[in-house]
């Protein structure tokens, strides 16, 4: 009976307090509070971090519902004095467990347009992808790269080698050229900067792809059906440029195109809009490439 009259006293305290708020602080509260958590889970959303929090949400929650329906007249307060040092401890562990997406946080806000040029910088990493296409295209040295947008490709750069290293076309022909342990995977570039190579992306199933077709279009294709990642190939077989996007695979890109395209699809606004082969043949707006569903 002690722990069902604890829960009745903590419910009826809450309501209490829960009354005697102004009501419209109460909903801008619950607004601001809502605000952030979607922002925390829109950018952890595909990272290991995701799973993390949820765990320790579900660990912290117990926790606190458990100590606050201990019935105190049965002498729990060593519990209780030891839950709030607990909770020292466990935000500072949050803090070391959380290491990489805070760095990627501060990273991100360093890099609205309050402190540099974000137009400036797409437009640099834009032209070393075009210079690194071109190389690779001539050379045929085959590649392929992720572009990350809004889905977050953490859990996948985990599978590689960390870079950090700034977007320019020398480090790019560095990876891929034949003989770098890194060659044969991929690169993932988030905001600007090479963030891993030798990165394993998912593999599309094979009837899904043209037979003509290798296995770094198939994993260019597999990711962009997974994510809303942009995905560069080259053919190592006949040095075509290609770009994978939303599930479709645009095939053998001319430079000019490959830069228009890009441009398109990494500056901020809608996504590139799915079109079927009838599109295609009524309104070519790529009319070097041809769309492999």
């Amino acid at each position: 009976m002690g722990i069902f009259q604890s829960i009745y006293r903590y419910l009826e305290g809450y309501l209490h307090r829960l009354s005697s708020y102004t009501p419209w602080v109460v909903v801008i509260e619950m607004l601001l509070i809502g605000l952030v958590v979607w922002w925390v889970i829109r950018f952890l959303r595909g990272t290991r971090g995701a799973r993390l929090v949820k765990g320790a949400a579900l660990l912290l929650v117990t926790l606190h519902v458990g100590v606050q329906l201990l019935p105190k007249s049965y002498g729990f307060e060593r519990i209780q004095f030891l839950y709030g040092h607990f909770l020292v401890v466990a935000f500072a562990a949050l803090i070391v467990a959380f290491q990489p997406e805070l760095r990627r946080a501060l990273i991100q806000i360093g890099q609205t347009s309050l402190f540099r040029t974000v137009r400036g910088e797409l437009e640099a990493m834009i032209d070393s992808l075009v210079d690194s296409a071109a190389f690779l295209s001539r050379n045929k040295i085959g590649a392929v790269m992720a572009i990350e947008r809004s889905v977050g490709l953490a859990t996948l750069s985990a599978t590689g080698t960390t870079i950090d290293g700034r977007v320019t076309s020398s480090l790019l022909n560095t990876i891929f050229y034949p003989g770098s342990p890194l060659h044969d995977m991929g690169v993932i570039i988030r905001n600007s900067r090479v963030a891993a190579a030798g990165c394993q992306f998912p593999l599309a199933e094979s009837e899904e792809v043209d037979a003509s077709l290798g296995s770094r279009h198939r994993a260019a294709l597999g990711l962009s059906q997974d994510t809303d990642a942009v995905v560069l190939v080259i053919s190592e077989e006949t040095g075509r440029v290609s770009i994978a996007v939303e599930g479709q695979l645009y095939v053998g890109l001319e430079l000019d195109g490959l830069r228009e395209m890009l441009t398109g699809l990494l500056k901020p606004g809608p996504l590139l809009p799915r079109r079927s082969r009838r599109d295609e043949e009524l309104s070519p707006e790529l009319p070097e490439s041809r769309e492999v569903p």
